[in-house]
Parts: C-alpha cells; structure tokens; sequence
C-alpha cells in the first residue's frame, strides 16, 4: 500500500500513521519526525528547519523533496509506504508523482483526517506541555493552520479530482479513529 495521510497540524496523523503502516507492514515516513530529529541533533538541515518551524512555516520544498525521495528510495519502503506531513504544496504533489511514477508504481490511498479548528489548537497547547515541543505556542500553532488551509488545502481537491481521497472523521478517542481509517481502506482494497 502507498498512502498519503493529511490533515491539518493537531489532527493526528503522527498517532495514526504508526498504527496504519504497522498494520500494512510498511514504513511510515513522517517529515516532521526526519526535521525534528535534525533539529534535536543540531544538523545544518535542523539549524535551517528549526528557524522556518518556530515560526510555523513550511521548510522549503527542495529540503523536504530531496529528504523524502532519498527515504523513499530505501529497501523498507519497497513494498508500500505511508507518507505523513507530504506532501503539503502543489509543486510537492508534483515531485512526489515523478518519484513514484520512477518507480512503476500508483498512489492507492490519501486519506483526510478532519478535526474541528479549535479542537486542534487544544489539542496543540496540551501536548506543547506534556512533550516540551517549544515550536507550539499559540500563535504559532493558529499560523501553522492558516498555512494548512493556503498551501495544503488545495491538495484535497487534486486527489479528490483522482479519485484517491478518503476523508475521515478525526474527532473521538484514536481507537474509533484507526477503525474509521481501517474501514475505509479496506473499501479501498476490496474495489
């Protein structure tokens, strides 16, 4: 399986994405993971990223491209893959059809996961203080989903337009949310 988890920051993709391809046995790539252990590390990469992030923009595109085709292309990602927090822009819905056409294969899936706007700054704010994330204050966090809806939105209706959309109600305890999901990939693979 090869899906692409959206949603909007706070929405749950991260919680989701591990259960998701653990169940589809394949690597769940997650850029938000890949920039916060570089910044963790003190890399160039992090330095870089980490000055786009606290201000709740998007690390460029030729950062996260190279990063993700890279990932991609290892052996573990083979058999499938599950992206999260990629692509978020027009021209990276671009650069990831030519990686993935390079490699004989189809997108299966892109699912949505929607949450209520102010559920997710809560959300947000709550696990600021329980995982000492210094990038999510308030104001950076309300930022991060006006970008969401300017820059990641549009991509909704691309994959809408390709017949590859699910959307799925993110709301509720994350055990009804897998099950959503499941349920909804499983329509997926049975037509």
């Amino acid at each position: 399986m090869r899906i692409i988890l959206m949603g909007p920051p706070g929405a749950g993709k991260g919680t989701q994405a591990k259960v998701v391809a653990e169940h589809f046995g394949v690597p769940a790539i997650s850029t938000g993971d890949i920039f916060r252990f570089n910044v963790s590390e003190g890399t160039e990469l992090g330095v870089k990223a980490k000055q786009y992030m606290d201000a709740g923009e998007y690390v460029p595109d030729e950062i996260t491209n190279l990063m993700v085709r890279n990932r991609i292309d290892e052996s573990d990602a083979e058999p499938g893959f599950l992206l999260d927090g990629y692509p978020r822009t027009l021209s990276q819905v671009e650069e990831l059809d030519g990686m993935i056409k390079f490699t004989g294969h189809e997108l299966d899936a892109v699912v949505v996961l929607t949450v209520d706007s102010e559920e997710l700054v809560q959300r947000l704010l709550a696990r600021a203080e329980t995982d000492g994330r210094s990038d999510d204050t308030e104001d950076v966090i309300r930022r991060r989903q006006e970008v969401y809806a300017e820059q990641t939105e549009p991509l909704i209706d691309v994959y809408r337009d390709r017949n590859l959309l699910i959307e799925v109600d993110g709301m509720g305890e994350v055990d009804e949310v897998t099950k959503r999901i499941f349920d909804a990939l499983d329509d997926v693979r049975e037509s």
